[in-house]
C-alpha cells in the first residue's frame, strides 16, 4: 500500500480548486470520502480494501494541502461508511454537509453523482466535483487532470449539441455491441470540469458529452469487453428489449456480480428499475487512457459509453439506487443514421 505523496500532488490540488472549482477565499470547503463499512470489511478482497483506503488517505492529502494555503477559508474533512453502489444514497448526516458547503470535493468509491443528496446540493448553489474511484495518479503531469479544460469544454459541449438535435442513435462495436434508442425530447450535456457558478457539478476528471436516452426504446445488445471494467476478465453481453436488460451473459465473477444486482425483486417498477437503459456518453478527454478505472475510462476520447439504472439526475425519469457505466473501446455511433466521428482532428 502506497499512501499519497503531498508534496508530489499539492500544485495538482491547488490548480483544481482555483481552475475547476474556483474557490474563493471567505467560502466553505467539504472534502468528502466514504471509508469501508462492516460489510465491506467482510466481502471484499485485500486489493479493494487497500484501494479504498487509499482513496481515503488521499482525500485527507487534498484536505491537508487546501487548509494549508487556503487558511482564509473554512475546510471541512468528513468521511462516512461506504454505501456498496453507485448511485445509492448516502447518510442523511452527508447530505446536510454537502447543502452547507460552498464547494465539495467528493474522493469517493461509491459515486454520490446520481443522488438526491447531491442534486439537493446543487440546485441549492453548491459547486460539487464528484470523484469516484478517483487515484492519485490522476493528478500527474500528463495525465487526466492535466489538460486544458477549456478546450475539453468546447469539444465536449459540441457533441452535447449534437445529442440534442439527434432523434436516435445506433451504438455498434467489433465486439459485437448493436444497440439503437430514441433519444427525442432529450438534452445532451457537457462534463466540462469547469464548475465555477454556483450550482455546477460534474466528475474531476472531466470530459464527456451525455445524454439521457427515452425510457422503452432501448433495443439490442451491449458487449463490455474484458479489461474496460473492473475486475472484468471476460466478455459480458447484456440484451435489452423496451428499454430494459432482460438478459445477461458471461463477465465471470463481475457478470455474477451484476446477476444479483438485476434479480426482477429488485426491479418491479420501471420507473425504480436498474435494468434501464439510463445513459450515453462520449469521452473527450485526450490524456485519459487507463480502461479499467470507469471514472476515467469514460472521459478516453473516441470512447461511447453506456449506463444502466438511474437517469433521473440527467433528464430522465428513472430514479434507480444504481447507476453503472461500460465502456466501449472502438465504436461506431450514429446519430439520425449519419456516422459520428469521435476524436479531435
Amino acid at each position: 500500500m502506497g499512501w499519497p505523496d503531498k508534496g508530489q500532488i499539492a500544485k495538482a490540488v491547488l490548480d483544481m480548486l482555483t481552475i475547476n472549482m474556483g474557490l474563493k477565499e471567505g467560502e466553505r470547503l467539504l472534502v468528502l470520502t466514504d471509508v469501508p463499512s462492516n460489510d465491506d470489511w467482510r466481502e471484499k478482497d485485500q486489493a479493494i480494501l487497500s484501494e479504498m483506503l487509499e482513496r481515503a488517505m488521499l482525500a485527507k492529502v487534498v484536505n491537508q494541502i487546501a487548509s494549508e494555503h487556503h487558511q482564509n477559508c473554512a475546510v471541512e474533512f468528513y468521511t462516512y461508511p461506504a454505501v456498496g453502489s453507485h448511485g445509492a444514497e448516502p447518510p442523511q448526516a452527508v447530505a446536510a454537509k454537502l447543502m452547507q458547503a460552498d464547494v465539495v470535493i467528493a474522493i469517493t468509491s461509491y459515486s454520490l453523482s446520481h443522488t438526491d443528496a447531491r442534486q439537493e446540493a446543487t440546485n441549492a448553489g453548491t459547486r460539487l466535483a464528484s470523484m469516484p474511484c478517483f487515484l492519485a495518479r490522476m493528478f500527474a503531469p500528463g495525465g487526466p487532470m492535466a489538460v486544458d479544460y477549456h478546450q475539453v469544454a468546447a469539444e465536449g459541449q459540441a457533441f452535447a449539441d449534437r445529442l440534442t438535435a439527434a432523434q436516435d442513435a445506433v451504438v455498434r462495436t467489433p465486439e459485437g455491441t448493436d444497440l439503437q434508442f430514441g433519444l427525442a425530447g432529450r438534452y445532451g450535456e457537457s462534463d466540462h470540469g469547469l464548475y465555477t457558478t454556483n450550482g455546477s457539478w460534474g466528475n474531476l476528471p472531466a470530459g464527456e458529452a451525455s445524454i439521457a436516452p427515452v425510457e422503452g426504446t432501448a433495443q439490442g445488445k451491449l458487449v463490455v469487453p474484458s479489461g474496460w471494467y473492473p475486475g472484468l476478465e471476460e466478455d459480458m453481453t447484456l440484451y435489452f428489449r423496451d428499454g430494459l436488460v432482460y438478459k445477461l451473459e458471461g463477465g465471470g465473477k463481475i457478470g455474477a456480480e451484476f446477476l444479483e444486482l438485476l434479480k426482477p425483486e429488485y426491479d418491479r417498477d420501471p420507473y425504480l428499475s436498474r435494468r434501464n437503459l439510463a445513459e450515453l456518453g462520449i469521452g473527450t478527454n485526450p490524456n485519459a487512457s487507463h480502461p479499467d478505472n470507469v471514472l476515467e475510462a469514460e472521459k478516453i476520447q473516441g470512447t461511447v459509453h453506456i449506463a444502466i439504472g438511474d437517469n433521473s439526475h440527467m433528464g430522465g425519469v428513472v430514479s434507480a439506487d444504481l447507476h453503472e457505466d461500460f465502456v466501449l473501446p472502438h465504436p461506431e455511433l450514429f446519430l439520425d443514421g449519419k456516422l459520428v466521428h469521435l476524436r479531435a482532428k
